[in-house]
C-alpha cells in the first residue's frame, strides 16, 4: 500500500494510529497538539478523511481508523521505522534522520522500501562491512 496521495493525509493518519496505540483513543486536541495545527484545521481534515473512508469521524466522538484508515496507517507507521532504522545504522544525529525520513516517507515506492529494508537486514548482519561503509563516510565527510 502506497500511500493516501496527500502528504498531509498520511500524517493524521500516522498520528491517528500512534495515539490510539499509546493511549488507546484519538482526541482530536491531542491530534491538533501533535501536527502543530489549529482545531478547526484538524476538524475539517478529519471530515475529508471521513468522507474518503480512512476514519470514523462522529459528532462528540473520537475519531477512529477504519480497516481501510489503520491498514494505510500501519504501512505508513511502516515506512516511517523502516527508513529510520536504516539510517541510523550510520550515526546520523537523530535530527537529521527525523527530518529526512518525514520528507522520504511519503514519496518512497514499496519496491524501493523493500530494497531499503532488505539493505537494512543484511548491514546489521555483517557488522564488518557496515563498519566499512561508515568509515567510508567519515573519509567524505
Amino acid at each position: 500500500m502506497a500511500s493516501t496521495g496527500s502528504v498531509s493525509m498520511d500524517d493524521y493518519l500516522e498520528q491517528i494510529w500512534h495515539l490510539i496505540e499509546t493511549n488507546g483513543t484519538a482526541k482530536a486536541t491531542e491530534l491538533a497538539q501533535r501536527l502543530d495545527l489549529s482545531q478547526p484545521s484538524v476538524s475539517a481534515m478529519l471530515k475529508r478523511l471521513d468522507q474518503d473512508g480512512w476514519v470514523i469521524n462522529e459528532k462528540y466522538r473520537d475519531p477512529k481508523l477504519t480497516a481501510k484508515g489503520k491498514k494505510m496507517a500501519e504501512a505508513i507507521v511502516k515506512r516511517h521505522e523502516v527508513l529510520t532504522s536504516f539510517l541510523r545504522l550510520f550515526h546520523l544525529p537523530e535530527s537529521v534522520i527525523y527530518n529526512d525520513v518525514e520528507g522520504m516517507e511519503h514519496y518512497i515506492s514499496l519496491q524501493t522500501l523493500t530494497c531499503v529494508e532488505a539493505l537494512t537486514k543484511c548491514l546489521k548482519q555483517q557488522p564488518d562491512f557496515l563498519n566499512q561503509v561508515i568509515q567510508e563516510l567519515e573519509k567524505n565527510s
